[in-house]
């Protein structure tokens, strides 16, 4: 019994993307300027310290919800279109704070870069 050898097929984009990638190196982060790299620091910790309300916020909201249905069961038997009050409430309320939690923290975000 003769063995076949095995080939591998491959697009000659693939091909050009190893190539390329072997050809460059390994890629590195460039370094900052003294300046640059404190101003970069300074951004970073405080759009850090603007995000710990805004993750409060979700983690209120994403707990807070199991408990107000644990508090009320009563919500369970409130239908609205033949659907329980609370599975509408988990499906349709977070999307939107969501939304705006995740809009007012890009805004807060972008208003610190600028002000620097």
């Amino acid at each position: 019994m003769s063995r076949v050898k095995r080939v591998a097929v491959s697009s000659p984009q693939t091909r050009l993307a190893h190539a390329r990638g072997r050809s460059r190196g390994r890629w590195r982060v460039p370094a900052l300027d003294p300046a640059d790299a404190e101003r970069a620091a300074a951004l970073y910790r405080r759009q850090r310290v603007q995000g710990v309300p805004v993750l409060l916020l979700l983690a209120a909201l994403l707990l807070g919800l199991p408990l107000v249905f644990a508090a009320w069961p009563q919500l369970d038997d409130v239908r609205l279109w033949g659907v329980p009050l609370s599975w509408a409430v988990l499906a349709v309320l977070p999307y939107p704070f969501l939304a705006l939690l995740a809009r007012r923290q890009l805004r807060a975000a972008e208003r610190v870069e600028e002000r620097r």
